[in-house]
């Protein structure tokens, strides 16, 4: 996952808002978003190269989301995958304070890392590059890529705007007498999620990787034969339901498949 853009607690029916595009290499293995296999009250997609996941999120009110941090050179090869730290906290018990806490005797295990934590109270990031960092998020509209929570990347500030539109846009739900979240109109945040335009030269992070990568890497959609956009999805959190939407894509560009996931939360 290489841009995700949250809101917090801005809407009393609608706790957590995410959206996100998962950046990769298009020749690794990937399972679409479904069950998980080893839990069943799992949702989200996952890697089949190390047995991770970018997105997750549980019945049981707990979602994680990781992104990788640039840090400029060839990345060596750590010790566990970043995506393991998505299933584990899923698939576990912790509250999302404690998870992240826990990380730090182990943090250096792992390639440089963000990460964000909800497990249905509470919203925590937690990062190890350039050092460990763990901390609860504000109510509030934000952004995790590849640099510093909430860094002024063109690509963070262009998805926080496309998600706090659509927000405005939609109006209240009354979640208590069980309104669902309707999917069908989450076609202006994928449409959104689609933006190939690259950031302004003046505009560019600096990474460590030189301009012309900066460039490559700064729309909110990358669009390469290689490396690129796998997956654009959309989560929505009400206070009894949570509805995942991921939509695929070849390296093409082209759509290439959806799924869509509805979960009660206990």
């Amino acid at each position: 996952m290489c841009l995700i853009a949250v809101a917090w607690k801005t809407r009393p029916d609608l706790p957590l808002a995410l959206i996100a595009n998962r950046d990769e290499w298009h020749a690794r293995p990937t399972a679409p978003a479904g069950v998980d296999p080893g839990a069943p009250d799992v949702r989200g997609g996952r890697d089949l190269e190390q047995g991770g996941s970018w997105l997750q999120a549980s019945s049981r009110r707990r979602l994680a989301a990781v992104t990788n941090v640039r840090t400029g050179g060839v990345p060596g090869r750590a010790a566990r995958s970043r995506g393991w730290l998505v299933r584990e906290f899923v698939r576990g018990a912790l509250p999302a304070p404690a998870f992240a806490r826990a990380l730090q005797p182990l943090a250096g295990d792992y390639g440089p890392f963000n990460l964000l934590l909800w497990d249905g109270d509470a919203l925590w990031h937690a990062s190890n590059s350039p050092g460990f960092v763990a901390h609860p998020v504000m109510p509030g509209l934000h952004a995790m890529s590849n640099g510093a929570f909430d860094a002024p990347w063109p690509k963070s500030a262009a998805a926080t705007g496309i998600l706090d539109r659509w927000l405005q846009a939609q109006p209240s739900r009354d979640d208590a007498a069980g309104t669902p979240l309707a999917p069908s109109g989450f076609a202006p945040l994928f449409e959104g999620l689609r933006d190939t335009r690259p950031a302004p030269a003046a505009s560019l992070p600096d990474t460590g990787i030189g301009p012309a990568l900066e460039r490559r890497l700064s729309p909110v959609f990358i669009e390469d034969a290689d490396y690129g956009t796998r997956c654009s999805t959309v989560v929505m959190a009400g206070h009894a339901e949570l509805v995942l939407v991921e939509r695929r894509f070849a390296a093409s560009g082209r759509p290439d498949g959806e799924s869509i996931l509805q979960l009660g939360m206990h």
